[in-house]
């Protein structure tokens, strides 16, 4: 036994200088890029060129660079999918009223995997000289335009933004004179204070409010864990590194299997010594066996319970980040730097240990960047059952929402629906590795400084088998997310989760918590309230105005949007429910702006809506707490009016879980 042991030893060894050579650069999922914060995927730091589509030069002053096509631009602020860029070059010719500024024309690198927009930006028309019958012409064709006619070898045609927001009539008829072309350049957002300049180059910005987007394809991509790639053939490529995977899946697994040889032995010579010992001794001795073998093979490193209580400064109070139903909850620091949230579960029983073991082995088989990381635990032996976790400084969507730190305006509409889109991802990815969470609510959402989501505690999560519809379990959960149907049925499926999800949407939207004893006694929960107000169309009743419902036409239309697909969520019947897959693509589509699937919504099943003016609403009773469709009830109609996007150059943060 002990050769295997040595053989698989030796394999393993006059390998690794081929996998050391296989290997690529030293690509991470994340990298710190100066005053932009922590970046992933697309980007990438230009020492690291390999490891994404487009570069940063994260060590330029006084703000990094970013190459795109031809050109380098200053990366002034980053917010979500927006980036706040600046040209140095046109800010010269601006300031300068230089006509140069016209010949300007950024284009900016499209492929199957990404593409860009700047927002806002003017049309302008740009047309040489020509003969006098000519130029009367062209005056003609661009006769309702405002004419900038200095430059020496052309004239500009342009309308200004006041006039052309929400005025279709403004748009070029007819086919544009070959003598012409089109610029497309930045202006400023405008504001109360700072309304849009009448002069032609003050109206102009040499600031590039740039928004990003991946492809659907490429969101898919990332979501299973795979990588991004445009083949030879200019087309997306999905790539997961099989090969190289595979050839270490199996090295390894010749490692492991030689190792677990000598453990069944170890375990058959143990147990015949322990059988003489006693059956109740051989029974218990079987039982640790199993533990640790769970142990070994989750391969998660072990810190001792003396090493946490002086990471956590002897459990002190003080260092409290949270208690929930399964444990407490102390922010500590480990010998070699690292930030952890520790989880102390409160008995040491064997229904903790399956949920301490149960956590440890969701945790470890799946990587996510929207779920939290699990650095490791404490061996069964230990005297606390103790889960480390990567500490997430930020705290949970519920603190944002429902306490304190509400009063900061923290969550801006922009970070709810980031918020929502993440969370939706990390679900969609758990239930495509057969995993349903079973306790989603916004104080297992947390979020880091830049309010990116992690979502956490999977003490209750169960591995759903392949193959298998749903599991019959005692309903477990936390009130006013619960599934009603499995509450009723005692049947889990991936669909529960999709329920408690719409509970947190309707919380993004409204900022009202799940349950509150305060309100009507049939509104306590959340839900009975949402489907209340969405049946009556009193969306004005339900959505936070401080998020803009009422004076921006966008906030308002991607609101009620979100409302309409939380509706869907909190179906009754889980079977009229959609997947984590389709809300994850709504609210892709509904966050970029694309509000195609409105009348898709509105037909279905599910929102049997019917457009009539006139419709009798039932005052709330008892029994409206079993509706689970919409009958016979009109939706507002959204504006199509566009709405300003605004960006922030910074953002409030705080320490907490």
């Amino acid at each position: 036994m002990a050769s295997t042991f040595l053989f698989l030893c030796c394999l393993l060894i006059f390998n690794l200088p081929q996998l050391q050579g296989n290997s690529k650069s030293n690509c991470t999922e994340e990298f710190e890029c100066g005053n932009l914060g922590v970046m992933k995927f697309p980007f990438t730091n230009s020492s690291n060129p390999e490891c994404g589509i487009y570069k940063f030069d994260c060590q330029a002053k006084p703000y990094p660079k970013i190459e795109l096509g031809k050109h380098k631009y200053d990366a002034l602020v980053r917010k979500s999918d927006f980036f706040l860029l600046s040209d140095s070059e046109l800010q010269k010719y601006l300031e300068n009223k230089s006509c140069k500024s016209f010949n300007k024309k950024f284009s900016f690198p499209n492929s199957p995997l990404i593409s860009f927009q700047i927002i806002p930006n003017l049309t302008l028309y740009r047309c040489n000289h020509s003969q006098d019958i000519m130029q009367k012409k062209t005056d003609a064709f661009f006769h309702d335009f405002e004419n900038y006619s200095k430059c020496k070898d052309f004239n500009v045609y342009y309308h200004h933004p006041n006039e052309t927001l929400g005025n279709s009539s403004h748009k070029i008829s007819g086919k544009l004179p070959d003598h012409c072309s089109i610029i497309q350049l930045p202006i400023p957002l405008p504001t109360p204070s700072k309304p849009y300049a009448s002069d032609l180059f003050e109206l102009l910005s040499s600031n590039i409010l740039l928004e990003w987007e991946l492809s659907n394809d490429c969101h898919h991509c990332l979501d299973k864990g795979g990588k991004c790639l445009i083949g030879r053939d200019h087309k997306f490529h999905c790539s997961k590194g099989k090969k190289e995977k595979s050839k270490l899946r199996m090295i390894l697994a010749a490692v492991f299997i030689g190792v677990g040889l000598i453990l069944v032995s170890s375990i058959v010579i143990l147990s015949i010594w322990r059988r003489k010992r006693g059956k109740s001794g051989s029974t218990q001795f079987r039982r640790e066996i199993e533990v640790e073998s769970k142990y070994f093979g989750f391969q998660v490193p072990v810190f001792s319970y003396a090493e946490l209580k002086e990471a956590t400064n002897n459990f002190d109070p003080s260092n409290e980040l949270g208690d929930g139903g399964f444990g407490t909850v102390y922010y500590g620091k480990l010998y070699d730097g690292r930030e952890v949230a520790v989880k102390c579960l409160y008995e040491h029983n064997c229904k903790r240990m399956q949920q301490f073991i149960n956590e440890i082995e969701i945790l470890t088989r799946l990587r996510h960047q929207n779920l939290v990381s699990l650095y490791g635990c404490t061996s069964r032996r230990s005297r606390e059952l103790l889960l480390v976790y990567e500490f997430i400084s930020n705290g949970t969507v519920a603190d944002h929402l429902n306490s304190e730190r509400a009063e900061e305006g923290s969550l801006t509409w922009p970070i709810r629906m980031s918020i929502a889109v993440e969370t939706a991802s990390a679900l969609a990815y758990l239930h495509a590795s057969d995993v349903i969470h079973r306790d989603v609510k916004t104080n297992n959402i947390l979020l880091d400084d830049n309010f990116r989501v992690k979502v956490a505690d999977f003490g209750l999560s169960r591995l759903f088998p392949n193959e298998v519809s749903h599991i019959s379990t005692a309903p477990q959960g936390t009130p006013g997310y619960v599934d009603p149907e499995y509450h009723e049925c005692y049947q889990l499926t991936d669909k529960s989760d999709v329920y408690s999800f719409g509970v947190v949407l309707i919380e993004l939207i409204s900022s009202m918590p799940a349950v509150d004893i305060t309100r009507h006694k049939h509104e306590i929960n959340l839900a009975n309230l949402a489907i209340n107000r969405i049946q009556r169309c009193a969306f004005d009743e339900l959505i936070d105005p401080s998020l803009g419902f009422t004076s921006d036409t966008l906030v308002k239309r991607m609101t009620i949007s979100v409302a309409k697909l939380a509706f869907r969520c909190l179906q009754l019947e889980k079977d009229i429910r959609p997947t984590m897959d389709e809300v994850l693509d709504i609210l892709r589509k509904i966050q970029s702006g694309k509000f195609q699937n409105e009348k898709t919504l509105e037909s279905s099943d599910s929102f049997n809506l019917i457009k009539s003016k006139s419709v009798n609403i039932p005052p709330f009773s008892p029994e409206s707490d079993k509706v689970a469709l919409l009958k016979k009830v009109k939706f507002l109609s959204s504006s199509d009016s566009n709405s300003e996007i605004w960006i922030s150059g910074s953002t409030t943060t705080s320490t907490s879980e």
